[in-house]
């Protein structure tokens, strides 16, 4: 069975874990402070606080901007639950905007969206492929826009606009128009579960790119406080000598990166562009070559003159064929041992949405692209002989439901 995306855990790996456990530091302390650092540097953005999970740090953004009873947050209608879910912790509504064929939330959908609640922005960067993020960050500081925005508190008056938060989930290493991801927009938030491209098992960073007079640094500080439960000093400082004294400032949470998780980052960030992307860029071009030939085959868009994916997954759509179809082509990928997934299936249709009144009818892009979806496997040990299996896995089932 070829399996849809396993983590890469090679002798690296294992040594980075083993020196960590055999340090004695195993919570959040030296490798993690050195993971941040070497996030901050790869990206170019002000600062990064590492946390335990994508969700966490999208969650502590918006409880930082005060989002809470009344507000509204824009997200894709097409997109994982963590993105609405954390909307929803706060007290405040998701408000769903359709796609635009690439995957992306589309910008003209966003801009009709805001309204005085509008408090912040959540465009995701479906597959590793950037969303258009000059026109969202312009679009958010027009003035007829700004002029909608209504502060609340000190950090909405001192920004005096919509927040733009990017669940960069799945694009770590990914470029728009010269620029990384994590550097393109006001705050973007990492995603290092164990499917993801650069994995620490579990864990997230959320990186800071605030414009003046936001202090990033500070606010690192206070977001690693909130992380801890709202204690002022993590175990790494209490460890001083003579340092053990803490106060609690704050009903904090407890989301911190530990140094077990932090040294499977520093290995895999360190061959990063130079090896696992390089070979996920050799499979997404296996496939577009491959499935070229084929009228059915709908390839996704994975780079162009401003963008470049991070190569997470590979969303292949099969045209003119309905969601039950779709499935069926599915189950007969699956008979020929192979693994497949769907990315995503939309919010609307999910139960707790769709009974909170939201409706996949008025998302019709995003129906469209997941009914036909597949997304086919692209991990680091995925050989040449695996993928050519998973090309014909696909041709076979296609041609047996649709011909």
């Amino acid at each position: 069975m070829i399996p849809f995306s396993p983590p890469r855990i090679d002798q690296k790996i294992i040594d980075a874990v083993t020196e960590t456990l055999r340090s004695g530091w195993i919570t959040t302390g030296p490798k993690t402070k050195a993971f941040e650092k070497k996030l901050t540097e790869f990206a170019g953005h002000q600062a990064t606080l590492c946390v335990s999970s994508a969700t966490a740090g999208l969650e502590l953004m918006l409880r930082w901007y005060g989002v809470g009873e009344g507000d509204e947050v824009i997200i894709p209608a097409y997109t994982y639950a963590a993105t609405a879910n954390v909307v929803v912790h706060c007290g405040a509504k998701p408000v769903f905007v359709d796609i635009s064929d690439d995957f992306n939330i589309a910008v003209d959908g966003i801009e009709k969206a805001i309204t005085t609640r509008t408090k912040v922005i959540i465009p995701v960067d479906i597959a590793g492929f950037p969303c258009d993020y000059d026109e969202i960050n312009s679009l958010v500081k027009q003035p007829d826009i700004q002029h909608l925005f209504q502060p609340k508190n000190q950090q909405q008056n001192k920004l005096n606009r919509i927040l733009v938060l990017s669940d960069s989930a799945h694009s770590i290493g990914a470029w728009y128009k010269g620029k990384r991801t994590g550097n393109l927009t006001d705050v973007s938030v990492y995603s290092f579960h164990a499917v993801k491209n650069l994995t620490t098992a579990e864990g997230g960073a959320i990186c800071f790119n605030l414009p003046e007079p936001f202090d990033n640094q500070k606010i690192y500080d206070i977001l690693n406080i909130q992380s801890l439960h709202g204690q002022d000093k993590d175990a790494f400082a209490k460890a001083e000598k003579s340092n053990w004294r803490y106060d609690i400032v704050e009903p904090g949470y407890k989301s911190n990166m530990t140094d077990i998780l932090a040294s499977i980052g520093l290995v895999e960030l360190a061959r990063y562009d130079s090896d696992n992307l390089v070979r996920r860029k050799q499979i997404f071009d296996q496939y577009k070559t491959s499935f070229s030939h084929y009228s059915w085959a709908q390839l996704p868009e994975y780079e162009n003159e401003n963008k470049q994916s991070s190569y997470h997954v590979f969303l292949l759509r099969i045209k003119d064929v309905t969601e039950t179809q779709r499935d069926q082509i599915i189950r007969k990928i699956f008979e020929q041992d192979v693994a497949v997934n769907v990315h995503f299936i939309p919010l609307p249709m999910m139960s707790y949405y769709k009974n909170a009144g939201y409706n996949i009818e008025n998302y019709p892009v995003s129906y469209n692209n997941y009914s036909r979806e597949i997304t086919l496997p692209v991990y680091y040990d995925l050989g040449d002989d695996q993928v050519k299996t998973v090309i014909a896995a696909v041709v076979n089932a296609v041609q047996a439901i649709v011909g």
